[in-house]
């Protein structure tokens, strides 16, 4: 039987239903208006606006930019559902991926959008609307055709809002300007106020700083930089690998050729001096809303657009001990089918194929950034009096996390110390000290060895090498020392005192 003489029914969507439910992505209003500015660099656009009008509702939220615009025809081909097939090949700089993102990330934050564009160097613009509550009446797929009226009053609403805000651009014509009247995520608060504050706060902080670091490489651009201005405020890039910084260390690269793409991965070890720079709130490693925990991890710019970062994507769990470690991968937009990338563009899953080197990179990063946050001297915050005579070991906070100390002061050993010579109590303070580092490794989960200040410790550099020569002379190897005991007691190979270096090479 032909196909054309089989039986069947129709089964066209209900157009309310399936926008509501295809709108449900895993949208933010950051990543929303992302997807919308990934429109808007594809069209060539040096400058992105940002405007919201939340004095009475329904709230209004415009985008606009200065790209190369939409005629009529393609305005309309951009506001089918898709506008362009997934598996078409785009060009290098082309952000898009599914032909949806316009579409379902308008429809994530609001129920009525409408697109006013023209082309570069025309005066006319062309209006189309998509509004569900249409649809609903209707019950068929229908885009609103917007009237010459109508398309006037939105302009004039839209420059009176932008003049009304500070740091306005100058020579800034927009050519596509979006409109999303009634945010419904930001209404359904029951106190006006509170639904202004909520998108204030969202817009202001999570949203600027979201664009400011996933667009950050068009922003600091040579030629035709990007620059974004949302309400008040001009967004300020943020670079994640802060390459200008000398101390920040790069890892060597590795590069595969995946699919018509190839795929560069390297690791990132920011300087433990970091860590304490992070407490000041403008700093190089993050951004004011950020913690270095929340900026470890992987990084994947997609055509230099940021996709994905912080944390390790399932690789590798979180870890203080991790979060001076970034790795950073770029890839093209030739292989997104085989990285499954979401219509969000939020997230993204590592093909098995490429599994492996991410395993190999992680791995090399994760022991350089290990050492990295280890191997500086541990500034403890000790106990209050009271606590520090009642047991042999306490527990003591320090830049390090949590570690157990020996207390010096337990009145049995504070006897025992008291009743040795000199030489056997420089015995005794090798040996704790030894004992101390390694019971602290143990409680590590990947045995990181630990180091601290020698001399802070109770046993000087003198009576370490004492202690190594006896040690030799009961009959250790040399290479057994430099395994077991060095770096136990906050000492490096490459790094000994002379002395000990002599007795030990």
């Amino acid at each position: 039987m032909s196909l054309n003489k089989k039986n069947y029914e129709l089964a066209n969507p209900n157009p309310e239903f399936l926008i509501k439910s295809i709108a449900e992505q895993g949208y933010s209003l950051e990543t929303a208006l992302a997807d919308l500015m990934d429109n808007s660099i594809t069209a060539n656009s040096t400058k992105i606006e940002v405007l919201t009008k939340i004095d009475k509702e329904p709230f209004t939220l415009f985008i606009s930019d200065n790209g190369d615009g939409m005629d009529e025809i393609s305005l309309k081909n951009n506001m089918q559902f898709p506008s362009k097939s997934p598996e078409q090949e785009r060009d290098l700089g082309d952000l898009g991926r599914f032909g949806l993102g316009l579409k379902t990330a308008s429809f994530s934050q609001t129920r009525c959008f409408t697109i006013l564009s023209r082309k570069k160097g025309s005066t006319k613009y062309s209006g189309l609307t998509w509004d569900v509550n249409y649809l609903k009446e209707i019950g068929e797929w229908r885009i609103i055709i917007n009237s010459e009226q109508e398309i006037e009053e939105i302009i004039n609403l839209y420059n009176s809002i932008s003049e009304n805000h500070l740091n306005k651009f100058e020579n800034f014509n927009p050519n596509t300007i979006v409109i999303w009247k009634g945010l419904y995520k930001f209404e359904n608060y029951i106190n006006i106020s509170n639904k202004q504050d909520a998108l204030k706060t969202e817009i202001t902080n999570n949203t600027s700083e979201y664009l400011s670091v996933v667009f950050h490489r068009f922003m600091e651009r040579k030629i035709n930089p990007l620059n974004i201005r949302i309400n008040n405020k001009i967004v300020k890039s943020f670079n994640p690998f802060p390459i200008e910084k000398s101390e920040l260390r790069a890892i060597e690269p590795l590069h595969r050729d995946f699919g018509n793409d190839h795929i560069k991965i390297q690791g990132y070890v920011l300087p433990n001096s970091s860590i304490k720079e992070t407490k000041e709130a403008v700093n190089d490693w993050t951004p004011i809303n950020k913690s270095l925990m929340d900026m470890e991890g992987i990084y994947i710019y997609r055509a230099d657009r940021l996709i994905l970062f912080g944390g390790w994507n399932g690789i590798i769990r979180k870890m203080p001990r991790l979060q001076l470690a970034r790795l950073k991968v770029d890839i093209g937009n030739k292989v997104d089918h085989l990285f499954h990338l979401n219509v969000a563009k939020s997230q993204i899953n590592i093909p098995y194929d490429l599994k492996q080197a991410f395993y190999r990179a992680i791995i090399t990063l994760k022991e350089e950034a290990q050492k990295e946050y280890f191997n500086h001297g541990i500034k403890s915050f000790p106990p209050k009096l009271k606590e520090q005579n009642s047991q042999l070991f306490y527990k003591i906070a320090t830049n390090k996390g949590i570690l157990l100390a020996l207390n010096n002061e337990f009145p049995l050993l504070k006897s025992l110390k008291n009743s040795l010579k000199k030489e056997q109590l420089a015995d005794l303070n090798f040996i704790l000290k030894i004992s101390s580092s390694l019971i602290n490794t143990i409680r590590q989960v990947d045995n990181v060895e630990l180091s601290g200040d020698t001399e802070k410790d109770g046993i000087s550099y003198d009576e370490i090498i004492k202690s190594i020569s006896k040690l030799i002379t009961l009959g250790f190897s040399k290479e057994q020392i430099k395994k077991d005991f060095i770096s136990s007691l906050g000492l490096k190979l490459n790094n000994l005192p002379e002395e000990l270096s002599k007795i030990l090479n």
